[in-house]
């Protein structure tokens, strides 16, 4: 596990794809993150979370103070976090701000979906970062925290992440969830108050995507 800092107040980690935060419904037996890293760092608190298929940059508090703390910025609005994703097709904007209201746990397969009526409201801003020939990188920066809310806002725009089968993108050997990962979070220190900035590399598997779209 690559960690990306560690002090008395806080834990932030690097999280691998493929690995839940919290215990998997359908898997309760299967390894996940938060326990992982207790049995290193004793008991921490959970302040946000990622999807099991995302990677990138995720902070846990390491005592109650700091956990509260946090849980206020994330609460304000404070914390600013950005995602990349690979998206298919050419957005025919450069910046772009989704605000599909979004009802989670639809159907068989449980996804999201955007829902005009009694969806909760959903924010999330876009930006191109670089294009290529069948596909766009973006940079997103969700306003709000809804699930899956990047994967379904990008394909309620048309461009489904490159991979995501479950929210309509074509089938890929380019990667094998779909395209997102967390890069950066600023937030402030709870305890100190100085503003921090962790930044998480593109895993192999999505440097290798990237690498694909280049050709």
């Amino acid at each position: 596990m690559n960690i990306l800092y560690l002090d008395e107040n806080l834990l932030v980690v690097d999280k691998p794809a493929g690995l839940p935060v919290l215990p998997d419904g359908w898997e309760p037996d299967a390894p996940y993150l938060l326990k992982l890293l207790e049995e290193e760092n004793g008991r921490l608190w959970v302040v946000h979370r990622l999807d099991k298929v995302t990677s990138g940059v995720i902070l846990f508090a390491r005592n109650a103070d700091a956990h509260r703390a946090l849980s206020l910025q994330f609460e304000r609005h404070q914390v600013e976090k950005s995602y990349h994703a690979l998206v298919n097709g050419q957005p025919k904007w450069k910046e772009h701000i989704a605000r599909h209201p979004l009802r989670a746990n639809v159907g068989h397969k449980h996804r999201t979906a955007v829902d005009n009526h009694s969806g909760k409201p959903a924010e999330t801003e876009f930006k191109v970062l670089k294009r290529f020939s069948a596909q766009t990188l973006l940079e997103a920066r969700p306003r709000t925290g809804r699930t899956h809310q990047i994967r379904v806002h990008a394909y309620a725009l048309g461009h489904p992440l490159v991979g995501d089968t479950l929210y309509s993108a074509p089938p890929t050997d380019w990667i094998e969830r779909p395209a997102l990962h967390a890069k950066t979070l600023h937030v402030t220190h709870p305890i100190r108050g100085e503003r921090l900035t962790f930044e998480a590399p593109y895993p192999e598997d999505f440097a290798s995507a990237l690498q694909r779209a280049e050709v």
